[in-house]
């Protein structure tokens, strides 16, 4: 049996995870949200600040890193759609 941190939420339990998520979507089975910025320079600085979290977590989300934007996707593969570690993952995200 999966452990809490790994079983997947129902589609409710994230809908009350996302009142408080400002940004945040559902895209299939993941978690999305795209983050602006004035450049290129600007984007892979942020993605260069989400790597130690991510490591530390151990729980590395899926990034698209565009002139401008960085989307963040994130899934627990494993368990095979969002979990607590996705949702701890993108607060943390959304502190950076």
């Amino acid at each position: 049996m999966a452990s809490p941190t790994t079983s997947v939420l129902t589609r409710e339990q994230i809908a009350e995870q996302l009142r408080s998520m400002p940004g945040w979507q559902v895209q299939g089975n993941e978690l999305v949200k795209p983050y602006r910025f004035k450049n290129f320079l600007e984007a892979v600085d942020f993605v260069d600040k989400i790597t130690p979290e991510a490591e530390a977590a151990g729980h590395h989300p899926d990034l698209l890193v565009r002139w401008g934007e960085v989307t963040v996707h994130l899934t627990t593969h494993s368990a095979g759609g969002v979990t607590e570690k996705d949702v701890k993952l993108a607060n943390t995200i959304d502190q950076i």
